[in-house]
């Protein structure tokens, strides 16, 4: 193999005996899963009769490249298929001749499959390689991280998790790019810049096609920029919303309870119910599925055990959620295409209150207490953008069905967090 300087320091951390993260995350063309299944075919070949893993948040994309990529990396390493490696397609299992194992997994589905877990708890690996590892939660990297262990005692191995991506705001950004640039990451974690421009195996062709993309896929895939969606259109910037986590000084007020409830049904998109001490989210419940009962229920259950007023709950009352009125009495429905309240000049309530919210969160206003669901809140807060920014009219945001196809599901959690700030807005006979 003729390796690059980045693809050797790689490989260097790889084999110490310190660090068992590393991400390899860049530009394009760095040459980041050829070195990923480089390793893991040297790993298998070395020590005989273990088990590897090659994972991707997607099967279909994972077999229709980083596949192919280990293949290139066996024919160049002169390893022949039925002679050296048997490929089962269907168990998608890769049987090397020393009785070494690498194992192809989709690890796209955590958290939307709650069996996602269970699915991996019986497994028993040496070590793993996660391709385009941006695009998997921080949940399901953590849950393979935990099923190293298979032989590392017979060997004196050290657990290894090697991530491969290109630039992207999440948890990578924020655990390992982040960190690694201010010099607080842990010892045992590690991060190295990947970009095309490091390899000098890639064809300049290649390097001349990267220019021609628009700037910010220029910006992300040529030049390694984690900082490339600094979009105007964003109401909130990153560091703005990983604040929101670490707020502390912000002190729930025990006489401004509320909850807010995205509502969601069986077949639907996700329930969720925050409870709240002022502006600080002290606890957030997600439902997958539910029938109505269920919703009223859980509300319900929320309510009495934080005590909880009626008239402190806040409910999305369009489609599914339109038959809570009448059940919780005296809980506000929330709207959200109602005309803005107070003659705000708001498209109508729901872009007012996402207004609202971010204002006050760029004030480190808001605290979220409950982190379980961090990553999909991160995820979904990103996307709070100004529409028709160039208009003089009310203000907009892009529409849900929009982020809903950008971000793969509906954006449930910011959903039910702006509605927040319903209870500050004044309105004729209620008082907050």
């Amino acid at each position: 193999m003729n390796l690059t300087l980045k693809q050797t320091i790689v490989l260097d951390l790889l084999e110490d005996q310190q660090h068992t993260e590393i991400i390899f995350g860049g530009g394009a063309g760095g040459g980041k899963s050829i070195v990923g299944c480089y390793w893991i075919l040297k790993q298998a070949l070395k020590y005989k009769g273990t088990r590897w893993l090659i994972g991707r948040s997607n099967l279909k994309a994972l077999k229709e490249t980083t596949l192919n990529s280990f293949f290139d990396v066996c024919r160049i390493q002169g390893l022949k298929p039925e002679s050296h490696y048997n490929y089962n397609q269907q168990a998608g299992i890769i049987k090397l001749f020393n009785g070494s194992e690498i194992l192809l997994k989709d690890l796209y589905n955590y958290p939307s499959d709650p069996e996602f877990e269970t699915k991996l708890s019986s497994l028993e690996i040496t070590g793993a390689f996660i391709d385009e590892c941006n695009q998997i939660v921080e949940k399901a990297w953590l849950i393979v991280k935990s099923r190293i262990r298979y032989k590392l005692d017979v060997y004196g191995l050290v657990p290894k998790i090697l991530g491969s991506c290109n630039p992207s705001k999440n948890w990578v950004y924020s655990n390992f790019f982040k960190a690694n640039k201010e010099g607080v990451i842990e010892q045992y974690k590690a991060f190295v810049q990947a970009l095309a421009i490091d390899n000098p195996y890639i064809s300049q062709h290649y390097i001349d096609n990267l220019k021609t993309l628009d700037n910010a896929s220029k910006e992300r895939l040529l030049f390694g920029n984690w900082d490339y969606d600094n979009d105007p259109t964003s109401l909130l910037e990153f560091d703005q919303i990983l604040d929101l986590f670490n707020n502390s000084h912000v002190v729930g007020d025990p006489t401004k309870k509320a909850i807010t409830c995205d509502v969601a049904l069986m077949g639907s998109d996700k329930l969720v119910l925050c409870y709240w001490l002022g502006f600080v989210a002290e606890k957030i419940i997600v439902m997958p599925k539910s029938d109505g009962k269920q919703v009223i229920d859980a509300i319900e259950q929320m309510a009495n055990t934080y005590g909880v007023p009626k008239s402190r709950i806040v409910y999305d009352s369009d489609g599914v959620g339109g038959f809570i009125n009448g059940f919780i009495n005296g809980a506000k429905a929330f709207n959200n295409g109602a005309k803005a309240l107070n003659n705000e000049n708001y498209k109508n309530l729901k872009t007012q209150c996402i207004y609202k919210f971010c204002d006050r969160v760029k004030q480190s206003g808001y605290y979220i207490k409950d982190a379980l669901n961090k990553e999909n809140i991160i995820i979904e807060l990103s996307q709070l953008k100004r529409a028709k920014i160039d208009s003089d009219g009310k203000l907009e945001v892009v529409g849900k069905d929009e982020i809903k196809k950008i971000i793969g599901h509906s954006p449930d959690f910011s959903d039910s967090l702006i509605m927040r700030e319903f209870l500050e807005l004044k309105r004729t006979g209620f008082f907050v």
